[in-house]
């Protein structure tokens, strides 16, 4: 057995598949055919091309090549096609709870509530879907689509001149709903969601518990962008900067995101994959929840003032990065001071 041959053999094939996905060309410039060049490689770049590791890697490394490419001002490609060639490569690696709504974000009803509210409930959190829990969000039995209790509100005003809606069981309507694990691999979760037609999936944890909520909608947005209708609100501002330099963040607003404008590293390295939000920063920082009014410092001397909460969470939170401004200023006057002490030495 040649192990060398086998070896050039194998490279060659994977070199081959590659460029039968990518083609020596690049794709067309109008989007018709940039959407079907991206449509023909994701199956393979999502499932991989080959049967071990390097084939797809080689893919990978093709993909960042092309983008990088795109990068020159020759381009044909836009931003919006460089921006979901790059989400794609992005998307095979993220897991559900990297993007799952949490659970105490999720609008639901509960199994016995009658028609005319689950109607109300729909009209007010302006979704097309709601999940149906009996009791507590921990037993969710099954989802609600506004097409389907629409249609049943037309079948019942058909049928009666004085509908009684409350009458009306919210059974009739409950479509069934998926239940995955935090670690499932969002093409996993999409593929699953095509294969059976729900496209809604509860996030439950290692006890049964719900952790949070993701729609097929979210999982597209995580390729294309946001996609907003004329019916979705203008998202809340997670962050707005006050007239000195101090911030008002809600306590959702990304670790990340922080990190990047302040310049500064927040969590230690153990913890990064454990805190994603303000508000667990401060929950880690403290060990405790914080109440209205309380001021923590971090570890850099950064000054967090709890403005908004309740028992259970943080709600909004200012950062004054006067106060450490002022601390790095008394910092360096201080230490300039000490230099200025020390005796200086007379040159012969």
């Amino acid at each position: 057995m040649n192990i060398e041959n086998d070896s050039v053999e194998k490279n060659a094939a994977e070199e081959k598949a590659v460029e039968n996905i990518i083609g020596d060309e690049p794709p067309s410039q109008e989007k018709a055919g940039f959407f079907r060049w991206l449509k023909g490689l994701l199956p393979a770049f999502m499932t991989g091309s080959s049967s071990d590791k390097g084939g797809d890697d080689m893919l990978k490394e093709s993909l960042e090549e092309v983008i990088d490419e795109l990068e020159n001002d020759q381009s044909s490609f836009g931003e919006e096609e460089r921006s979901i060639i790059t989400n794609t490569l992005a998307f095979r690696n993220k897991r559900v709870d990297d993007i799952m709504v949490p659970r105490t974000d999720i609008i639901a009803v509960d199994a016995s509530a009658s028609f005319e509210e689950v109607m109300d409930v729909f009209i007010k959190g302006t979704t097309s879907r709601l999940p149906v829990y009996r009791e507590t969000l921990d037993e969710v039995i099954a989802m609600v689509h506004i097409k389907d209790a629409f249609r049943e509100l037309v079948l019942i005003k058909e049928a009666s001149n004085a509908p009684d809606f409350n009458s009306t069981a919210l059974r009739s309507i409950q479509r069934p709903i998926l239940f995955v694990p935090p670690s499932m691999k969002l093409f996993d979760l999409l593929t699953k969601m095509q294969a059976t037609h729900i496209h809604m999936a509860v996030v439950v944890d290692e006890y049964g518990g719900t952790d949070g909520l993701l729609t097929i909608e979210d999982l597209v947005e995580q390729i294309v962008g946001d996609i907003e209708d004329e019916h979705d609100e203008a998202e809340e501002e997670l962050l707005r900067e006050l007239p000195g330099g101090d911030l008002v963040a809600d306590a959702r607003l990304s670790i990340e995101a922080l990190e990047g404008l302040l310049g500064l590293d927040l969590l230690p390295d153990d913890q990064d994959d454990d805190v994603d939000t303000l508000g667990g920063l401060l929950f880690t920082i403290s060990g405790y929840i914080p109440e209205v009014g309380e001021v923590i410092k971090d570890k850099n001397g950064l000054n967090y003032e709890i403005l908004a909460g309740d028992a259970r969470s943080i709600k909004t939170v200012l950062i004054k990065r006067q106060d450490l401004t002022q601390s790095l200023i008394k910092d360096m006057e201080k230490n300039a001071g000490l230099s200025d002490d020390k005796p200086k030495q007379t040159v012969q």
